[in-house]
């Protein structure tokens, strides 16, 4: 019965974006049904987006005052946080995940940076895992020889990926693990401090920017601690009518292959909106690469579209974000494609 489900909605809605019609089991839903009920959603919700820090503050202090953490989201993850290293439960596709997304950070550091050692590919590089959760992506780029610090605010979650890295003895020197959000590593010089500013090679935000409470301070906070012409590294889900029938309407609502709450389509950004982002905060967009999730068969693919998920990388290009004049300029050059459905 799923594997109906699914081919109807993968296959019938990703081929046919425009006025495509899923019949689901007897009740069945159209995709115009899908469209409405998330445009009813977004009207019940459009005084809470409004009350939002949307306006961008590039200064050492924006700290103090803006925060990545969204307490509803650090509530969800906590009742989650033992599951984390169950490779058949909630986080099976983060699981499956690694196989596109570890080589994509490897093979994108290693285009810039000579190669380690033997075996130890990534050796002599700083990462920060930011949103590591249980650790999924933190250990195996610890395996590839970098060093790993591994940051989430869930401290349950952080305690669950220090128990399972406790069992490899390969991880104990590498790799490194802390319950905080990612503006409190701002400003952290002291000897013996993970943060400070500009000490990192590369940031990776693998599944977190859609649970994030401000993007602005995110993007800010990356370009704080990482070098110049360090790497930034984020894979997320579009914000478009087929992730929201595919991500939250069949993955949550038909096939529980996440629990029920896991997004909110609301935070979802399209590829143009998070280089936008980005571009004011310093950095420069090297790629962007679709990628699609099988349910029924477990596996990750790179696809040409990045209507439902995709893989960014950037590199920090300044010292410091643009200043807001810039920001009001075009982030685009002429002619720039800008189709956040492609």
């Amino acid at each position: 019965m799923y594997s109906q489900k699914l081919s109807r909605l993968l296959f019938g809605l990703y081929g046919r974006r425009e006025a495509a019609v899923c019949a689901v089991g007897r009740s069945g839903f159209s995709w115009t049904a899908v469209c409405k009920q998330r445009t009813l959603w977004l009207q019940r919700n459009a005084c809470l987006k409004t009350q939002r820090h949307t306006v961008p503050c590039h200064s050492s202090a924006r700290s103090a005052s803006h925060t990545t953490v969204d307490p509803d989201e650090v509530r969800r993850f906590q009742s989650l946080a033992s599951k984390w290293w169950d490779e058949q439960g909630e986080f099976a596709a983060l699981h499956a995940m690694n196989d596109l997304r570890v080589p994509f950070i490897r093979d994108n550091l290693l285009s810039v940076h000579i190669e380690g050692q033997p075996g130890k590919p990534l050796a002599g590089l700083r990462i920060l895992d930011v949103g590591c959760g249980g650790g999924l992506l933190t250990e195996p780029l610890g395996r590839l020889g970098a060093d790993v610090l591994g940051i989430d605010p869930v401290e349950d979650s952080i305690g669950t990926a220090q128990v399972h890295a406790a069992y490899d003895p390969d991880l104990r020197e590498g790799v490194r693990y802390r319950a905080c959000p990612l503006e409190e590593l701002i400003g952290e010089e002291e000897e013996g401090r993970e943060g400070g500013e500009g000490n990192y090679d590369a940031v990776v935000a693998s599944e977190v920017v859609e649970h994030l409470a401000d993007l602005e301070t995110f993007a800010f906070c990356c370009s704080q601690v990482l070098k110049p012409g360090g790497s930034l590294f984020i894979t997320t889900i579009n914000k478009t009518n087929l992730s929201y029938a595919l991500a939250i309407v069949a993955a949550e609502q038909l096939l529980r292959i996440v629990p029920s709450g896991t997004h909110d389509w609301d935070k979802f950004i399209s590829p143009v909106e998070l280089e936008r982002i980005l571009e004011s905060n310093g950095f420069s967009v090297q790629s962007v690469q679709g990628m699609m999730y099988n349910p029924l068969s477990g596996a990750w693919c790179w696809a040409n579209s990045t209507s439902i998920n995709y893989a960014l990388h950037a590199v920090k290009t300044t010292d410091q974000p643009h200043t807001e004049q810039a920001e009001e300029s075009s982030p685009y050059p002429e002619g720039h494609a800008a189709d956040t459905q492609r």
